[in-house]
């Protein structure tokens, strides 16, 4: 069964706008309840642009996840590259690149920040390990911190410091992500733990590749939750520079984030046994606080 995203971003026609951005809704939706629920709390014009801009950010992901896709991956990911640089120009065709050459009308979004999600996804396609934490922050930026400078763009800030803000927030979401994902990147082939730092703590990627938990595992673990919520507290900085209306859905997703570190912490830094995750009550409630969060900034005070 072809899927919202595949049938909307191989069609090459004109779609209506409202039409665009709703297929856009329709792929958030499909792919990740959080984040629909997050985006929920913006207003319309915002909310769609965020929309737009997740929908493209899956599609890149699907090319380099996707193990039977029917092109070639770099291929694919050169052909976004061309469809993206066709939006900017005015020349787009397909319901992902309506909405997003519209949302760059709207609010001036830099075509280099999705350039460079794309940047991050063919590392994934030339690299799978990573020998220092420098090595890792650069692909943070590619894959999470550009996605971070478009939100804010879509947002408004007040201060330029907000940049930085939002680099070092989209830097402790990834590894957040990397942290929970050891096991199943390792199922795959790619360790983004610091090779370095794997050492460092006396364990070897033979046994992560093997799913070991021991004392050195879990040490090594905490140091990367530990440095995670570092860059949280940094990046945390960045709602009060964000228009008031805007910033219930970013302070929702650094939620998500930290909670599933509480989880790491609360599992022992085990996980590699099962993979870490929030319940469907916990995102229920989550969903309920965001709700009255968002109302609460509409208040006159």
């Amino acid at each position: 069964m072809t899927s919202t995203l595949e049938r909307t971003d191989s069609d090459q026609s004109h779609w209506r706008l409202d039409e665009a951005y709703e297929a856009c809704a329709q792929m958030t939706r499909d792919a990740s309840t959080n984040f629909y629920y997050a985006f929920l709390t913006l207003p319309e014009d915002k909310r769609r642009a965020i929309y737009a801009t997740y929908a493209f950010c899956r599609l890149c992901d699907d090319i380099v996840d996707e193990p039977e896709r029917p092109q070639d991956p770099a291929t694919e990911l050169r052909q976004v590259r061309d469809r993206l640089a066709d939006a900017y120009s005015g020349s787009e065709t397909g319901a992902i690149w309506t909405a997003l050459a519209d949302s760059q009308r709207r609010f001036g979004i830099g075509q280099s920040h999705y350039a460079a999600v794309i940047e991050g996804c063919e590392m994934d396609l030339t690299r799978s390990r990573y020998e220092t934490f420098d090595e890792l922050v650069d692909y943070c930026k590619k894959v999470a911190s550009a996605v971070g400078l478009v939100c804010i763009e879509v947002c408004g800030y007040e201060d330029e410091i907000a940049v930085q803000h939002a680099i070092d927030l989209g830097i402790a979401m990834q590894l957040t992500n990397v942290i929970r994902d050891v096991a199943e990147d390792a199922s795959n082939g790619r360790i983004y733990l610091p090779m370095d730092e794997i050492a460092q703590f006396g364990y070897s990627e033979q046994e992560l590749l093997d799913g070991v938990v021991n004392d050195n595992f879990r040490r090594l673990m905490q140091f990367q939750v530990k440095r995670a919520r570092e860059y949280f507290e940094r990046g945390n900085q960045l709602f009060p520079l964000l228009d008031r209306r805007s910033r219930a859905c970013p302070q929702a997703m650094a939620e998500v984030y930290m909670s599933i570190l509480d989880k790491v912490e609360d599992a022992d830094f085990d996980v590699m046994s099962s993979r870490v995750s929030l319940s469907k009550r916990s995102k229920l409630a989550l969903a309920a606080r965001l709700w009255v969060r968002s109302r609460l900034h509409f208040l006159p005070f």
